[in-house]
């Protein structure tokens, strides 16, 4: 069962942009009411797609020069990445279903 990990500014370079995998990246804080409503569907697609996709969560009061530096404005905000470059952002609340049709067409 695959679980979300977490990265950090000194490791995204390492583990997002230079993973085999497209990596799913989950930008969070403790105090976000909707980061919270979001992280169950998005533990959810980390086992739906174990194998095919990599998720991880960040948080971005503990690491404020990621977000920075991706031009991230409010969260929670979901990147897939795949060969180190962004190919879809998804900023707010959405339902797991909702998640794995915009994530289908970038990692089947």
């Amino acid at each position: 069962m695959a679980k979300p990990f977490n990265v950090t500014d000194t490791t995204f370079e390492a583990e997002v942009l230079h993973a085999a995998e497209p990596t799913l990246v989950d930008f969070w804080a403790a105090w976000c009411g909707p980061c919270r409503m979001v992280g169950p569907a998005v533990e959810a697609i980390a086992e739906e797609f174990d194998g095919k996709l990599r998720v991880a969560k960040m948080d971005v009061d503990a690491n404020p020069d990621t977000p920075s530096g991706l031009g991230i404005m409010g969260i929670p905000t979901l990147i897939l990445f795949k060969a180190g470059t962004e190919v879809t952002r998804l900023v707010g609340y959405r339902p797991k279903e909702a998640l794995a049709e915009a994530l289908l067409p970038y990692i089947e």
